[in-house]
């Protein structure tokens, strides 16, 4: 019995310990400081658990009955299992609720079936929160050990354009308090704020378009068949000379006369001919988007026609410069190329 105690004394306490940092290079779920900023391609185209000394585990002991501690180690509750990181969320929480409505961060390492939404809600947030907060471009590429930022309550980052925006004029914007957005990013309601300054707006949410590209539901794939991925975004050498170049977009390969539908709804606003991608259509989009469609063997639509996902814009083919039936598609975002790979369902 006094030694089932003393076991469940040094657990309690070293957890204690550990949240205070006493002697330990913490890694994971630490406060930091409060809120301050072949064919069918084309061409051309850790730390390890802590010790402890029984002084450590005293002081600690101390701390936790004097209701000292705020914040709990993630590395601990992500080793020991889920009902520990339900209990980092419950301190977390109880934490989040305080009136003084401080702003303040902790990090959480991703583990092996973590999700943006499972974390969230483990911590009381919103997927918008994790994603604006940390800067993710597409959630579905969520990396094993990576660390997140997690904010002590929901919200986005929101940056400023221009000199003079003010809390009310961006809490305005999100249709949230302007007085708690300035009180947790310490300004005052019509403080002038300068371009680039990074605010915290709690319970704020990202516009539908932004969620609908960062969690890869905002395009259709192109191809409704089936159909093989003959060459990837990005550098690669060139199928026709060798060459070491930058391919714009991905290259699907399929039997000629394969049906090709519009990614997205949109605007015909080029249909031709050119050396590089044959038989190719232009469709422009809304927020900036423009989709490119090389190689065709066929084009089904016109200038200045309106498409949605379900119009068949073309058919597979071979023309231009290419070594075999497929389907080039690439993906503009303000005249600059993106991945479609991260975009489409």
């Amino acid at each position: 019995m006094i030694f089932r105690t003393r076991v469940r004394r040094i657990i309690i306490t070293s957890l204690a310990a550990f949240a205070v940092g006493t002697g330990v290079t913490s890694l994971s779920l630490i406060a930091v400081d409060k809120f301050s900023v072949k064919n069918g391609v084309g061409g051309l185209e850790t730390a390890g658990v802590p010790e402890f000394k029984e002084s450590d585990l005293d002081r600690a002991e101390a701390l936790s009955s004097a209701g000292e501690l705020s914040e709990i180690s993630a590395d601990f509750v992500s080793d020991a299992g889920a009902d520990n990181l339900d209990s980092a969320a419950a301190v977390y929480s109880q934490d989040s609720s305080s009136e003084e409505l401080e702003l303040c961060y902790y990090t959480y390492r991703v583990k092996k079936g973590d999700m943006i939404g499972f974390i969230a809600d483990s911590f009381n947030i919103t997927q918008d929160t994790i994603i604006s907060v940390n800067n993710i471009h597409q959630s579905r590429l969520l990396q094993i050990g990576q660390y997140l930022k997690i904010p002590s309550m929901p919200g986005i980052i929101y940056t400023v354009r221009k000199d003079g925006e003010t809390a009310e004029s961006i809490a305005e914007k999100y249709e949230v308090s302007a007085e708690k957005c300035a009180r947790v990013n310490s300004v005052a309601v019509s403080a002038k704020l300068p371009a680039g300054a990074a605010v915290f707006v709690p319970d704020a949410q990202l516009d539908w378009v932004t969620r609908q590209e960062i969690n890869g539901d905002l395009f259709h794939k192109p191809i409704r068949a089936r159909y093989w991925l003959s060459s990837y975004y990005g550098w690669r050498s060139s199928p026709f000379n060798g060459k070491r170049s930058y391919h714009s977009g991905v290259d699907m390969a399929c039997p000629t006369g394969t049906s090709v539908y519009a990614a997205l709804g949109g605007t015909v606003t080029s249909a031709g001919f050119n050396n590089v991608y044959g038989n190719y259509i232009i469709i422009t989009h809304h927020s900036g988007y423009k989709t490119l469609y090389g190689h065709l063997s066929a084009i089904l639509v016109t200038r200045g026609q309106y498409v949605d996902t379900n119009t068949r814009i073309g058919r597979v083919g071979s023309t231009g410069m290419s070594t075999g039936p497929h389907l080039h598609f690439t993906v503009y975002k303000f005249g600059k190329t993106v991945n479609p790979l991260g975009l489409w369902k």
